[in-house]
């Protein structure tokens, strides 16, 4: 049903464009021919799917204005992709018609709400994992090509409208990702003491709208609702010993910022408990975050046995990625460590613990009803098999103390303006294969497309088969025909209406700043959290 949808809106929503004849080649040359226009495609967010999405498009409007056969031709495959690279090609003639030396090629508009770039990778990665934002280099060569800009402390939705952006633009890319998260929909979770893991890591990695959060780290014991990623990630860094914060510094491997590391410093939590409703081979962490967790400096793992009975022979036959997760789990919790290991153990005077088999019901009043003080959790049991195992209540509670209580159940995208779909359930947007439902050249990608799920490497692919359809609607004809003006357009609006954007070469300085801020501290970098300074830094 929902590829008929799809080829009824190709052939009906634009009458001045037509299909090409059945066995004839469709050509993006034949659509946007070189005297004509530049097709001009605007992307909504600046992330890892914006960025992506932007470089694949770029990359294979070059191959297609270049390669006689595009169909056939290894840069529509995908085969020999070199993902760093963002340089226009050398083009000549092609198969289409005769062209000049300079073939107009697409040009990529990406807009972001925040003055800075690169959305979860600046503000969502660990700040103890500085390898994994060496990826904002390939981004940063992306911004650089000369057919690429980006137009930060624009809010899509309130500083300018979706339908604006179609009317500039031949097609539009929905990339904003997941900004918010998912409530607990429990009794007591507005209390002080409660908040979102998105909220904590916004707060720790510089997110502007996090930097008021405040939170209250006096207490002895944490609870982590959650047993994915994220969740190990603000275990980590609440248990990190101050002496290790600092020798991150010394290193220059953090860029936490000097507020949360400030409030860190001085934190009393020595116990934090990770919670999750079903059992070990369920939890949505990966090898690599649990080896750190396990090997975290002055802090000792609490693993209950019980909770691993059986477990061996269960996964013989799982995949090998969580076969080889839940043997470590395994073998954290009933081998007999060696003696380096014990000794370490020993001395420890912080704790980490998996809680399997249970189910949050209530954030439990501190006596006098100002703050939390603990949760009361539903005892499950496991029912299904496979994918199909859901956690069902056995009827047991039990009250788990604890002097702050973080969320770690999931992001959840917003609707980002009254004109796109958007499944409030689901917290997407509805789409084929990318293709927004029902809006002829509208397409999304990354977590607004999908759900939040996956790592990095997952929103490229994503992305870029995003990029893909685009392309593929774009070569048929299927997008407007005639000339749109892009930025030109949108610039006029927004100056209307008193935004001043922030171009990359802006946000480069704002860079430097940071940098040079750093460097007192030891530091990579001193992050600006304060969108009004950074644009008075700029001169906005």
């Amino acid at each position: 049903m929902a590829s008929r949808c799809w080829r009824w809106w190709g052939w009906s929503a634009w009458p001045r464009t037509r299909l090409p004849p059945a066995g004839s080649t469709p050509s993006f040359c034949h659509h946007f021919s070189t005297q004509e226009k530049t097709p001009q495609i605007c992307v909504v967010g600046s992330g890892p799917a914006g960025f992506y999405t932007a470089q694949h498009l770029l990359k294979r409007v070059e191959a297609l204005c270049s390669q006689p056969r595009v169909l056939n031709s290894p840069a529509l495959s995908g085969e020999g992709e070199d993902l760093g690279a963002s340089q226009p090609l050398s083009l000549g003639p092609t198969s289409c018609h005769p062209v000049p030396q300079q073939h107009p090629q697409a040009h990529v508009d990406i807009y972001e709400k925040q003055p800075v770039p690169f959305g979860l990778v600046r503000f969502g990665v660990a700040p103890d994992h500085p390898e994994v934002k060496n990826v904002i280099n390939t981004f940063t060569q992306t911004a650089h090509s000369g057919r690429c800009a980006f137009w930060g402390n624009v809010e899509v939705g309130r500083d300018v409208t979706v339908p604006e952006l179609q009317e500039a633009y031949h097609a539009v890319v929905l990339s904003y990702g997941a900004e918010d998260h998912r409530a607990l929909e429990i009794p007591g979770e507005e209390l002080p003491g409660v908040c979102s893991a998105r909220a904590f890591v916004g707060w720790y990695n510089g997110l502007p709208e996090n930097q008021e959060l405040e939170p209250d780290l006096s207490c002895d014991t944490a609870v982590i609702l959650g047993q994915g990623n994220v969740a190990l990630d603000v275990a980590r860094i609440l248990l990190t010993p101050p002496e290790h914060l600092e020798a991150l510094l010394l290193c220059q491997r953090t860029d936490i910022t000097k507020a949360a590391l400030g409030v860190l410093r001085q934190s009393r939590v020595k116990t934090v408990w990770l919670v999750g409703r079903r059992g070990p081979l369920q939890v949505a962490f990966t090898i690599k975050e649990l080896r750190e967790m396990i090997q975290l400096p002055g802090a000792r793992p609490i693993l209950d046995p019980v909770d691993f009975l059986g477990l061996q022979d269960k996964i013989k036959e799982v995949p090998r990625p969580r076969k080889r997760l839940t043997e470590l789990l395994l073998r954290t919790a009933t081998e007999k460590p060696g003696p380096a290991e014990a000794a370490r153990q020993a001395s420890a005077s912080r704790a980490w613990g998996l809680r399997f088999f249970r189910s949050p019901q209530q954030v439990l009043p501190s006596p006098d009803g100002r703050r939390a003080a603990g949760v009361r959790l539903a005892v499950t049991r496991l029912e299904g098999v496979d994918e199909a195992t859901r956690a069902v209540p056995t009827g047991d509670m039990e009250d788990l103390p604890c002097g702050l209580v973080l969320s770690s159940i999931g992001y959840k995208s917003r609707p980002v303006d009254p004109s796109v779909p958007f499944d409030s359930k689901l917290g997407v947007i509805p789409n084929v294969e990318g293709r927004v439902m029902d809006v002829p050249g509208l397409y999304c990608s990354g977590w607004v497309k999908r759900g939040p799920t996956g790592v990095i490497a997952t929103t490229m692919t994503d992305s870029f088969l995003t990029g893909q359809m685009l392309l593929q609607d774009l070569k048929a004809g299927l997008l407007p025909s005639g000339p749109r003006p892009g930025y030109a357009a949108i610039q006029a609006l927004l100056s209307s209406r008193g935004v001043r954007p922030v171009s990359f070469s802006d946000w480069e300085k704002l860079d430097a700043e940071e940098v040079a801020r750093g460097q007192g501290t030891g530091k990579p970098r001193e992050k600006l959290v304060d969108p009004q300074e950074m644009l008075r830094l700029l001169g906005h």
